[in-house]
């Protein structure tokens, strides 16, 4: 066997030294000419085929469903079940390794993750991948759960202890914390009293010997279970602006919250485990006096994402951690402009990725703003509200290039008349105003009186129901983008021209707005994609199998994106797509699933909203 066979290349680069040999003392090469047959249905296959020169076209029937170029392998599943289902012809003189059968089962015996890349569905090849991969996003801090952390266990006190017992208790046990539970309460009260409860304490004026500590605890009780990531905990802390959460063990047929309390994970013991620095940025955008002081912790957001990912933390933790973040940015940043009273009165909600919780690197902004009824905004609102476009266009976040955003009237009403637009995009739907209405299910509220937005989507869901052609309408954009199969060529690399495929209109949108539609149809308020996708087959509006997939096609999609996104970025150039012919054998083959799915999911909406009606 020639010493060039690539085992660099998906399923043999996690082949060890011995398994390497069995390949080289088991391989030989195979000549194909153009339009000759590799393998025809119902034969049995004797090898496994790696391309080494040319490419080989797979068929069901007298449909095209696949191409294999350089170093992509074919077919293990038909070696695997003993019989092959498609036909493969060469598209050209194709030169191929072939492997025998007996060493491709040796191998697969062997070697579990050799044989999951090679014929395992989407959820074990990613499975794979990850253990193989990525062992140092297994061993990463920010993989840890709380319970490896440092909890500190913390005492239980009586609603009814007065304030010097508490003072005594904490310097006898060195703390600076205890729970206070007050059983005559209805319900029952579990609150926290801290050292910072003191000062509140002092200025009553009372006698601290006479002050019961039940009134100065701050409850309900922000918490998390032992079993949660310590990532979930940051991401706990950031949203409740708090320095601790109180660990509770759930116990079966009580509530997450009512189980038993183990103790404390403080923010300092956090910290000690997680390796970013998120943290000092929320603190930073927390602590800022003025816009400017908001321009360093807005840039380093965009660090901490490349930190993270080159750290091999998972995609979905990156994104909820980015939207936490960028919801305290833009809070402040409201904050800083608009009256206190007007923030009181009235709803900032960001849309979009955004508002789904899936935006990874600066994107474009999507937001609005709803004020409530009655209330009568200054007269510089439109100022204000400029200023506000123009700060997030400083920190880094372009303007919508559809104006989608507060310095546009058209995004900023008081409620009624803002929920007049909603019906309007309803009951008379266009191309424009059904974009409107799925940018704007996605909202999620940032800022202010969270109520109004959730009104607002109220509507969405009430004057939808039943309403099968404007269902069918709203669905129907899975088609903006759709350039036939096209795309299952595009993946191979081909001479020196730079491919490059827009990862957002093949795969992501149609995704996404895909489940978004069903989320509409069946009534989900849910606005995150893995959230609808999870209670659509909750309810058995899809399939578990399917829905699993499409999932993990989302990580991947956005991962994919992310690294391109980052690459650009370190090159100083502008994010234009996925340079197709820089894909890894496997990345080819994991996006060649991942669009499979799309396709399979795209047939279910096509019967699912009778979109060939549309």
């Amino acid at each position: 066997m020639p010493s060039a066979f690539n085992f660099n290349a998906s399923p043999f680069d996690c082949l060890n030294a011995d398994e390497r040999q069995l390949v080289r003392d088991h391989v030989d090469i195979a000549y194909f000419k153009e339009g000759e047959a590799v393998l025809e249905p119902g034969t049995r296959p004797t090898h496994l085929f790696v391309v080494i020169k040319g490419f080989v076209r797979q068929f069901d029937g007298e449909g095209l469903v696949d191409t294999y170029g350089p170093d992509d392998t074919f077919d293990g599943r038909a070696l695997v079940a003993g019989k092959a289902s498609s036909r493969f012809v060469a598209a050209e003189e194709v030169l191929a390794y072939q492997l025998a059968h007996d060493a491709v089962n040796d191998l697969i015996s062997r070697n579990a993750t050799f044989g999951a890349l090679l014929f395992a569905d989407l959820s074990n090849k990613l499975s794979a991948l990850s253990r193989h991969g990525s062992q140092h996003e297994l061993q990463s801090l920010t993989m840890a759960r709380v319970q490896e952390a440092a909890i500190r266990p913390v005492q239980e006190v009586d609603a009814s202890t007065d304030i010097v017992s508490v003072a005594r208790l904490f310097s006898a046990q060195r703390t600076d914390r205890v729970l206070v539970r007050d059983a005559g309460a209805t319900p029952p009260r579990l609150g926290i009293f801290t050292t910072t409860g003191l000062q509140r304490a002092i200025l009553q004026g009372v006698p601290l010997d006479r002050l019961a500590v039940g009134p100065l605890s701050s409850a309900p009780l922000v918490t998390i279970a032992p079993q949660a990531y310590l990532f979930d905990a940051q991401a706990l802390m950031i949203r409740h602006k708090v320095r601790r959460l109180v660990v509770v063990e759930p116990e079966e047929g009580q509530p997450a919250h009512e189980g038993r309390v183990l103790g404390t994970l403080d923010q300092v013991d956090l910290l000690s485990f997680l390796s970013n620095h998120s943290y000092l940025i929320t603190r930073e955008i927390l602590e800022a006096a003025d816009l400017a002081a908001l321009e360093g912790p807005a840039e380093r957001i965009g660090g901490l994402i490349a930190l993270l990912h080159r750290g091999g933390t998972p995609v979905r933790q990156i994104a909820r951690l980015v939207q936490e973040l960028n919801a305290r940015l833009f809070e402040r940043a409201w904050q800083l402009i608009a009256p206190a009273e007007l923030v009181a009165n009235s709803c900032l909600f960001v849309m979009g990725s955004e508002g789904r919780g899936e935006q990874l690197l600066k994107t474009d902004q999507d937001n609005g703003l709803v004020l409530r009824d009655g209330y009568e905004p200054p007269a510089g609102l439109a100022a204000l509200c400029d200023r506000f476009s123009a700060a997030l266009a400083g920190f880094g976040y372009p303007p919508c290039p559809g104006r989608i955003m507060l310095s546009n009237p058209e995004w900023r009403h008081p409620a009624a008349e803002f929920a007049r637009t909603v019906r309007g995009w309803l009951l008379a739907p266009t191309p424009e105003s059904l974009m409107a209405l799925a940018i704007f299910i996605d909202a999620h509220a940032v800022c202010g009186d969270a109520k109004l937005l959730d009104t607002l989507r109220g509507e969405v869901f009430q004057l939808v129901i039943d309403n099968d052609v404007l269902l069918a309408r709203f669905a129907a954009a899975i088609n903006a983008f759709d350039s036939g199969g096209g795309w299952w060529s595009r993946l191979l690399p081909q001479g020196d021209e730079a491919e490059r495929l827009d990862i957002k209109k093949a795969g992501l949108f149609p995704l996404v707005h895909g489940v978004r539609a069903l989320a509409l149809a069946h009534r989900i308020r849910a606005t995150g994609t893995v959230e609808r996708i999870e209670a659509l087959a909750a309810d058995h509006r899809l399939p578990p199998d399917l829905a699993g997939a499409l999932v993990d096609s989302l990580h991947f999609f956005m991962g994919l994106r992310l690294e391109a996104g980052l690459q650009a970025q370190k090159a100083g150039r502008p994010y234009g797509g996925i340079v197709v012919n820089q894909l890894s054998s496997l990345d080819r083959d994991l996006l060649k699933d991942t669009l499979g799915v799309v396709k399979r999911f795209r047939t279910m909406l096509f019967q699912r909203f009778r979109l060939d009606l549309v």
